[in-house]
């Protein structure tokens, strides 16, 4: 019924089990498989979101599917962030939950199936989405240290519960599923049977265009592979530990494929804008030469220096917490908020601590004088958005030394600064 070849060589299989009607259906065939063929371990999940009273009696019901399979099951109680949209909040919680449940390599399979395609197409269609939007859920994609596969894309939901019945299988209803007030159910229970009473194959034909598009999806991404290869380069800051590019490098692809590209790059970090909001990517590229534009997207941002886009998020968005006293300057020292900074070569004799530059700030140069900071992180064409955060070493008063920055330290010493990261959480 289904092709699990390609996912054999994982070290586990891992099903997000709702209990619901495509979930138990999906685990029937997995133990099935693991019964008659060499198979990795199996583990069911299932996340108790805790949004509906139902939902207190579902774990005892998948519990006892999972035991009669030989299948174990794991419950995970999450807590969903308030936010404009429930759905995306539980689901956003969901797969963290899964990402945390799994080993390297591991395999998670979700039960979407044909219907379900169809459906987030003409979702997507109706907000008005790109080919990114309208090529649909993909049969593989990763996940963490691992990957999702849903192998039931090609089978419908009636083939699903033909099967369950066959096999006297029982799962639960989920209430929340008739509530039409979301736009999902809205469509399955009021549109798609009014369309398929015209068009009797609507389902499977809107899937095989999310098929289409999908290949043609794999084609702009090779290209956006393709012109961000040419617009990654090498930085002078590359110690900040963060992702950028070169602007003039992307400024002379056409604006299609300047959208192209940013969306590809931005895909793993935030959620894609709209439309509507590509404006923020032109007034940021055609920004005046000495301005500092920004582009503030849902988590994170772009900023603009030393022309070249750099992405920010986590705690490269909120200042660092300081003075930080530095007690044994043998010792590395961590930094609230801004990674941690250590010292070599001849250390120079306490009390030290760590600061920020507050203004007026300067430091003796050899032959030089005292010359003051703002105009020395000029001259070494710091970014902007790093200046605020980079670490400086006092003892007392004086300046010594700043991070990363060898040319501007004091004496025989100098401050490595290992930079906060700017990762993501899952998309």
């Amino acid at each position: 019924m289904i092709n699990l070849t390609p996912w054999l060589g994982a070290p586990a299989w891992y099903i997000a089990f709702s209990g619901g009607l495509d979930s138990t259906v999906l685990l029937h065939l997995l133990a099935h498989h693991r019964r008659h063929h060499d198979a990795p371990p199996i583990h069911a999940l299932h996340v108790h979101h805790g949004l509906q009273p139902a939902a207190d009696d579902w774990p005892a019901h998948c519990q006892q599917v999972c035991g009669e399979l030989g299948i174990e099951l794991r419950v995970i109680h999450v807590q969903v962030a308030p936010g404009a949209s429930l759905e995306q909040a539980a689901r956003n919680a969901r797969y963290a939950a899964f990402v945390n449940a799994m080993v390297p390599g591991a395999v998670l399979f979700t039960g979407q199936h044909r219907d379900d395609q169809a459906e987030t197409l003409l979702l997507h269609l109706l907000r008005g989405a790109g080919v990114r939007g309208l090529a649909g859920m993909p049969g593989e994609r990763s996940l963490g240290q691992g990957s999702l596969a849903r192998p039931l894309l090609g089978l419908s939901r009636a083939q699903l519960q033909a099967y369950a019945d066959a096999h006297g299988l029982r799962w639960i209803e989920d209430p929340s599923n008739a509530d039409t007030v979301h736009a999902r159910n809205y469509l399955r229970h009021h549109v798609v049977p009014v369309i398929q009473q015209r068009w009797p194959q609507a389902t499977q034909n809107i899937a095989r265009s999310a098929e289409h598009l999908g290949e043609a999806l794999a084609l702009l991404d090779e290209l956006a592979r393709d012109d961000l290869d040419q617009a990654r380069g090498a930085s002078p800051f590359d110690w900040l530990g963060l992702d950028s590019l070169d602007l003039p490098a992307l400024a002379l692809l056409s604006p299609a494929r300047q959208r192209n590209a940013l969306q590809s790059w931005l895909a793993g970090r935030t959620r894609l804008p709209d439309s509507r909001h590509w404006a923020g990517w032109e007034a940021l590229r055609d920004a005046a030469h000495d301005a500092q534009p920004l582009w503030r997207l849902t988590d994170g941002q772009l900023q603009r220096s030393q022309q070249r886009l750099w992405w920010l998020a986590g705690d490269w968005l909120r200042a660092p917490a300081g003075p930080v006293p530095w007690t044994d300057a043998d010792v590395p020292l961590a930094l609230p908020g801004n990674g941690s900074v250590r010292l070599s070569g001849n250390l120079p004799q306490g009390p030290l601590h760590i600061g920020y530059r507050q203004g007026c700030e300067c430091l003796r140069m050899e032959g030089r004088g005292h010359r003051d900071l703002k105009r020395l992180l000029n001259e070494s064409q710091v970014p902007q958005f790093v200046r605020a955060r980079l670490p400086l070493l006092f003892q007392g008063d004086r300046l010594l030394a700043v991070g990363n920055l060898p040319a501007l330290s004091q004496g025989q010493w100098q401050l490595h600064w290992q930079a906060p990261t700017s990762a993501q959480g899952l998309r």
